[in-house]
């Protein structure tokens, strides 16, 4: 009886493709993506848990967003850059179903 593998085989073929043209996109852009909705386009990061560095404040819930919690990023795609927002990812998909709560006083 022969030892067992401890590596793979090899697939024939040499290697996949990963991904194709998204990938592609999602390597030059850092994966940003557009996304149209009633209050216009916007252009749309998802930060993982451990890119998350800091603690931003949501503009959907106006809760905190704490440190290693992944969330979206989106601002308008031609602006400056100063329109940029750190919101949960719940809060982003239904921002259009509710409007922006501010904080108690």
């Amino acid at each position: 009886m022969s030892p067992r593998r401890n590596t793979p085989r090899r697939r024939q073929g040499g290697r996949r493709p990963t991904g194709g043209e998204d990938a592609v996109f999602n390597r030059v852009t850092g994966a940003e993506r557009r996304e149209n909705g009633p209050d216009g386009e916007w252009a749309v990061r998802r930060i993982t848990g451990s890119a998350a560095t800091k603690a931003y404040r949501c503009p959907g819930c106006y809760q905190e967003i704490p440190p290693s919690m992944p969330h979206v990023v989106a601002w308008r795609p031609f602006g400056d850059g100063r329109d940029r927002r750190h919101w949960h990812s719940s809060c982003w998909e239904r921002r259009a179903d509710r409007g922006v709560r501010y904080p108690r006083r």
